[in-house]
């Protein structure tokens, strides 16, 4: 490549191939190439948050890079939507205690507790994709709060295995009425 040509590393994960005068991106799906331009262009469109890619049709799709949702959109916007997922987070420096929440994407939202702890400590144990994530974390709440041994607002002390397990349970219950 000279100096006039476009970084293809921006683009391609592996090796752009040159091969009948084009730069072509080997794909590993499918079994074809397709023109390093043809993918170039196809990027353009599409939306990636953290590294993750969004589809066309989540409901904050916005293309290009972003860090965050929050880089994105306001805050108001993000809240107004309804699809997003359900979520327990835990930190193992309170290993009796569960977060229970929503978001539009759960690992988004984890990315913003991990700049909170020095040590980045907090995971997902359980999430699900729900139509309406408000509805849905309210009832997820009444569920934690009556097989909790205490409550601080989203956070209820309780143990993680029964977490997970009641959090399935109503999971299941979810996607029954479905």
């Amino acid at each position: 490549m000279d100096d006039t040509t476009i970084d293809l590393t921006k683009y391609s994960r592996t090796e752009p191939v040159f091969k009948d005068g084009k730069y072509w991106y080997p794909e590993t799906e499918g079994g074809y190439s397709a023109s390093m331009e043809a993918h170039i262009r196809k990027n353009t469109t599409r939306m990636f948050v953290n590294g993750k890619y969004i589809p066309k049709s989540h409901p904050l799709h916005k293309p290009g890079r972003y860090k965050s949702l929050d880089d994105v959109w306001s805050h108001e916007k993000i809240e107004s939507t309804r699809e997003g997922d359900i979520y327990v987070i835990v930190n193992d420096a309170w290993p009796d205690w569960v977060k229970v929440g929503k978001a539009s994407m759960a690992e988004d939202r984890l990315n913003t507790y991990q700049t909170s702890s020095p040590f980045r400590d907090y995971s997902i144990i359980a999430t699900v994709a729900v139509e309406n994530r408000h509805e849905q974390e309210r009832e997820m709440h009444r569920v934690f709060e009556h097989f909790s041994d205490d409550s601080r607002g989203e956070w209820f002390k309780i143990d993680r295995v029964t977490a997970i397990k009641i959090f399935n349970l109503k999971v299941q219950e979810i996607q029954d009425a479905a």
